[in-house]
């Protein structure tokens, strides 16, 4: 009965949405192109807000253009605005991918983005060669930045990968929204057990760089245009995922195309998730095994049994974007923690199922699992069900609501704008796992410690 009250609502407004807006996402998986400047179709205010939200979470300079709208471009059409930015972009920046997400505006009155690109390759056929462009329709009113980012991965995959001659011996890893560490662990992981792979996106160097001594308007690195046109011709296709909330995610796409098998499988976090993960690299490639694997699950499961008691039956409120709420709760239900209630701003109607076939025999019954919420909802959720919970996991965002709850939070996830490192928070794999359970237990350590009456320094 409480998931049917905090399942759906109806509302006339959205406040303190648990999402951000689908172009906000799409430029995070361009970002994942080598060569590439994002450029959104739309009002100069998107991609202000959108530079200004990534920089915060990721402390990297980002640059994404924009066709800047205007009161005479919304009645009479941006198509002399996009001519101009694409321009402007080609002249000042030299990319070799354009990278375009529609905004809400651009949407609302019907722009043909596909048509505007051919326009403009027409219009400069002499000019030598052009930028790759590639376009992901992503208005805010049919999705969130989770699902944008979804979508441009599919748009991307879908507009660059080609006819192969025949079959190669490379598999295609769709790693998620992760961040740029985690996909530095992917991209070891799969060359430690020997297993050729085009991995996209890749944003661990766009989005997490090193100093330089002079500015780069666009940094190295990235999945690059070769590898994303090889990619039809993969021998297999891994997405990193149970819900991927699109109609068609990219190694469908693949699959329905040219025939390169898709496997679908949950976000490596915690013991069972990453087991998993590991039993298919097997599969893929009988011949290796990364050496230390066996060791860093015995740590982790070591160091459950050391946390254990710490952790027991202390209720947790998840938040996020839809797959890394399934592989939270996961890992926080194998750990003894006690989901209480499973929140998400995703619509897809796939998470509580998700969850029911994931956790198995793990998944509480008395778990509440909210869509469409927004964390006023949430807030209202814990209040009026008396969840009582020990701890928040997930973004910066729910901050508001555990200093109200006097509650601690342990931040993970997208966005994370009120502590530094965000770009090397490590949750994927037994050494993620072993990272997020110790910052978990300290931080239920720290809160006891400093609510005690008593003055104590032993545990």
């Amino acid at each position: 009965m409480k998931e049917e009250l905090f399942t759906k609502t109806e509302s006339a407004a959205s406040c303190n949405a648990c999402k951000q807006c689908a172009p906000l996402g799409a430029c995070i998986a361009f970002k994942g192109i080598e060569g590439v400047l994002p450029m959104l179709h739309g009002s100069q205010g998107c991609a202000t807000y959108i530079r200004r939200y990534l920089i915060s979470h990721f402390r990297e300079p980002v640059d994404i253009a924009s066709s800047n709208f205007s009161e005479e471009t919304t009645i009479f059409g941006g198509n002399r605005n996009f001519n101009t930015g694409i321009d402007n972009i080609i002249s000042q920046y030299h990319p070799k991918t354009i990278a375009i997400a529609s905004t809400c505006l651009a949407e609302t009155i019907g722009e043909d983005v596909a048509r505007l690109i051919f326009e403009y390759k027409i219009l400069h056929e002499n000019d030598g060669e052009l930028p790759e462009m590639l376009f992901a329709s992503t208005p805010s009113y049919q999705g969130s930045h989770y699902e944008g980012f979804h979508e441009a991965v599919f748009a991307t995959v879908k507009a660059l990968a080609v006819q192969p001659e025949k079959t190669g011996r490379h598999v295609n890893l769709f790693c998620n929204f992760i961040s740029p560490e985690d996909i530095r662990y992917l991209k070891k992981t799969l060359s430690d057990f020997g297993v050729e792979t085009m991995i996209f996106p890749d944003y661990s160097d766009t989005l997490d760089g090193t100093s330089w001594d002079r500015y780069q308007r666009i940094p190295d690195g990235g999945t690059s245009l070769e590898a994303l046109r090889k990619s039809g011709s993969a021998m297999l296709s891994v997405e990193l995922g149970y819900i991927l909330p699109v109609s068609r995610s990219a190694g469908e796409y693949l699959q329905e195309r040219f025939g390169a098998p898709n496997i679908r499988i949950g976000l490596p976090v915690g013991i069972r998730e990453t087991d998993r993960f590991f039993d298919l690299l097997r599969k893929i490639n009988p011949r290796h095994n990364a050496p230390d694997t066996d060791a860093a699950r015995g740590r982790l499961v070591d160091l459950y049994i050391d946390g254990h008691k710490y952790v027991s039956g202390k209720k947790v409120v998840i938040y996020g974007e839809e797959d890394l709420v399934v592989a939270l709760t996961a890992f926080a239900a194998e750990t003894g923690l006690k989901p209480v209630l499973c929140a998400t701003g995703g619509e897809s109607g796939k998470l509580r199922e998700t969850l029911k076939n994931t956790l198995g025999e793990m998944y509480p019954d008395e778990l509440i699992v909210g869509q469409g919420m927004t964390f006023d909802q949430m807030e209202a959720c814990i209040n009026d069900c008396n969840l009582q919970p020990d701890l928040l996991l997930g973004n910066s965002k729910g901050y508001y609501i555990a200093r109200r709850l006097d509650i601690p939070v342990v931040r993970v996830g997208f966005p994370i704008h009120d502590r530094i490192g965000a770009q090397h928070k490590r949750t994927l794999g037994y050494e993620g796992a072993t990272v997020l359970f110790e910052e978990i237990v300290n931080t239920l350590l720290e809160y006891k410690q400093r609510k005690s009456p008593v003055d104590y320094k032993y545990m």
